[in-house]
């Protein structure tokens, strides 16, 4: 049986688990061989999804870091036990659609959020639709977010966004500093939505277009929507699974 591969940042923690580990595999079995186990913050597993986007592999991450929402608890005394008891969640991200001022489309995709930012002193100018309906006509703010319900407990909650239950099949759009209209707070939609984003005055407003941490500047209109096709398979430990931290920061804000 393959055993399990276990990637890591060059963090000097993450180094010492990643050894641990590998110590303890060789020592116990663990049923699921093809697990991707990811040793890190929450930055360092969103690039491991997006590096192995085609890959059929559980992944299993293991929080060295910070925060590390999308990571579980490190334990050397339980590890083998909690990977081998992990339940699965499943999670397709955002597929960023980008046409730049020279015409040029740009793709790439976010399991949390596309955010868009103005890219000079200028506040950004926007009209956004989700399919064929309108949501706003003009919307002069900072920006604009949209998130995934995995992504809405990072960016999208800092700019008042809302909450979303991992299973509500929605996504979250919310205004970064609205100038005008001040009283919008954004919009819930269905994830089978298609949503355009157009810049209204791309010379003398630029903005630029960011999926998780890669950056198209000189957007004039994006695309966003699920990329269906693309299913993420991660690994989570039964006591503190990636729902029941959604449920915990729901508590603390409005559910949706």
């Amino acid at each position: 049986m393959n055993k399990p591969q276990i990637i890591s940042d060059k963090n000097k923690r993450s180094l010492k688990i990643k050894s641990l580990i590998q110590k303890k595999i060789i020592q116990n079995k663990v049923k699921r061989s093809n697990i991707i186990i990811v040793i890190g913050g929450d930055g360092f597993m969103l690039q491991t999804l997006k590096r192995n986007k085609k890959s059929k592999k559980f992944f299993y991450g293991i929080n060295s870091g910070n925060y590390g929402f999308l990571m579980n608890k490190f334990s050397s005394k339980n590890i083998i036990s909690n990977l081998n008891k992990a339940r699965m969640i499943v999670i397709s991200p955002l597929e960023m659609s980008v046409k730049n001022n020279k015409n040029q489309i740009k793709k790439h995709i976010a399991i949390n959020e596309v955010s868009i930012l103005r890219q000079s002193r200028q506040a950004a100018s926007l009209s956004i639709y989700y399919g064929s309906k309108q949501v706003i006509k003009k919307l002069v703010s900072d920006g604009i977010l949209v998130s995934t319900p995995a992504g809405s407990t990072a960016y999208n909650l800092s700019v008042h966004g809302p909450i979303l239950s991992l299973n509500s099949k929605k996504l979250s759009i919310a205004p970064i500093s609205p100038f005008r209209p001040r009283r919008w707070k954004g919009k819930i939609v269905s994830d089978k939505s298609k949503i355009i984003i157009k810049n209204l005055n791309p010379k003398k407003r630029p903005i630029s277009s960011v999926a998780d941490n890669i950056e198209v500047r000189n957007a004039k209109n994006i695309i966003v929507k699920t990329n269906q096709k693309i299913k993420f398979n991660l690994l989570y430990d039964r006591n503190r699974s990636l729902q029941k931290k959604i449920k915990i920061e729901q508590l603390r804000k409005e559910t949706y």
